[in-house]
């Protein structure tokens, strides 16, 4: 399999910018992209229709973020569609953004955000929807997910796109996890790691990924910890800070 070489942005917005548009709409990744962006991380999750629908949404429920109710993954797609995401935003396909990444010059970073007890099948249609739509001529989408059985189903599916393995409570076997899956990046809690577990992380020669970094000292702290990108909601308020640091490439090959 051919090496493949990415540029890793420091600078990543999550959910596109979601702390100045309604989080994973078209609307937010434009507004991340006007603040500097790069790169955007959102979350792709299915719809109730046989075969589902890709859209963009992060919680099990549709009452945090919309003005409808109910499970997500129970839901048809022609009633999601109806619903508002916030400001009068539809929840939008996958496919809808990816079209606005690549036409916005961004690269992405796709969560897999599966529907409870349904990671398999979450997954499938995900990378099916990624894999038919992503421009071939185009840098590869980073896949995260914090189901390893997601990860599975991505490196399976698109064994040469780098996937991130996103963390909350560090597992004990956390590094044999992320050998099966040979994931290029752990993806961790800025206020849950410390810098003792950054290093065990970089350690193994993967790339260490924040999430969500709102503040610029916890930004300074953690970029003297080493680390190597960040997800935050705010994009204009860390550029500052990141334009300083250098530019790093990850390196991709079968054994990562």
């Amino acid at each position: 399999m051919r090496p493949l070489t990415l540029t890793l942005p420091l600078l990543i917005g999550h959910r596109g910018a979601a702390a100045h548009a309604p989080e994973n709409t078209l609307a937010s990744i434009r507004e991340a992209s006007a603040q500097g962006a790069p790169m955007v991380e959102f979350d792709a999750t299915i719809s109730g229709d046989t075969p589902p629908q890709t859209i963009l949404f992060h919680d099990d429920t549709l009452d945090r973020t919309t003005n409808g109710t109910g499970q997500v993954d129970k839901t048809p797609f022609a009633a999601l569609r109806e619903l508002d995401a916030g400001n009068g935003q539809p929840i939008p396909t996958l496919e809808d953004a990816i079209e606005l990444v690549h036409a916005l010059g961004l690269t992405a970073n796709v969560e897999i955000k599966v529907a409870p007890n349904r990671d398999v099948e979450t997954a499938m249609a995900v990378m099916a929807t990624l894999k038919a739509c992503w421009p071939s001529d185009a840098p590869p989408p980073f896949i995260s997910s914090f189901s390893i059985e997601a990860l599975e189903v991505a490196k399976r599916e698109a064994p040469e796109w780098p996937r991130g393995y996103l963390i909350w409570d560090k597992p004990d076997d956390w590094r044999e996890i992320a050998d099966r899956l040979t994931v290029a990046t752990i993806n961790v809690n800025g206020d849950r790691v410390t810098a003792e577990e950054v290093a065990a992380f970089k350690s193994t020669g993967r790339h260490v990924l924040v999430y969500t970094v709102n503040d610029t000292d916890q930004m300074h702290e953690l970029l003297a910890w080493g680390v190597e990108g960040v997800f935050t909601d705010t994009p204009k308020t860390l550029k500052p800070i990141l334009d300083a640091q250098p530019r790093r490439q990850i390196t991709l090959n079968d054994s990562h």
